[in-house]
């Protein structure tokens, strides 16, 4: 087992939106970047609710998130595993949510990008102490979900729905 560590969050005032993943797999720690996986259709997903294509720039990617209200972060700030595999997390311990919701007061809406996700921050944070922010469990973005893409794109379409809505 090795010791795995999450990214600091992508987020600034104008964040409306924060999608919370579990923990960056190895492609993405190796490149330290969120949803390096060329097969996490991530990136894929949310362009395509602005129809455009994702940029191959990361910096590019993250400036993206950023001017639509987006914000990335994980909920396992570390833990123990081998691979990439949700389910090969061990003693994982979550990352400081009460100091990012006081920071940044203009988030809203909370998505999990996959039951990883959604089921840890459950366990360890809970929903009732921010009645203010709606919390949506999604379907992973990542290859190991053979959900097809038409599905989880209808799903992740809650993205767009809600940026107009605003």
């Amino acid at each position: 087992m090795s010791q795995v560590s999450s990214f600091k969050p992508i987020v600034d005032e104008r964040s409306r939106i924060l999608i919370l993943g579990s923990i960056p797999g190895v492609e993405s720690l190796r490149l330290q970047e969120y949803y390096a996986n060329p097969r996490n259709q991530f990136w894929k997903l949310i362009y395509a609710h602005f129809e455009l294509e994702p940029s191959e720039c990361y910096e590019e990617r993250v400036s993206f998130v950023k001017s639509k209200g987006i914000a990335l972060w994980d909920v396992i700030g570390n833990c123990l595993r081998e691979g990439s595999l949700d389910s090969a997390i061990r003693e994982e311990k979550v990352n400081n949510f009460r100091g990012l919701f006081k920071a940044y007061p203009g988030i809203e809406i909370v998505l999990f990008n996959g039951g990883k996700a959604y089921e840890t921050y459950k366990k360890w944070v809970g929903f009732k102490a921010l009645p203010n922010i709606t919390f949506l469990k999604l379907t992973s973005s990542s290859p190991a979900n053979t959900k097809k893409y038409e599905e989880k794109l209808r799903e992740w379409g809650v993205i767009k729905e809600f940026l107009k809505s605003g």
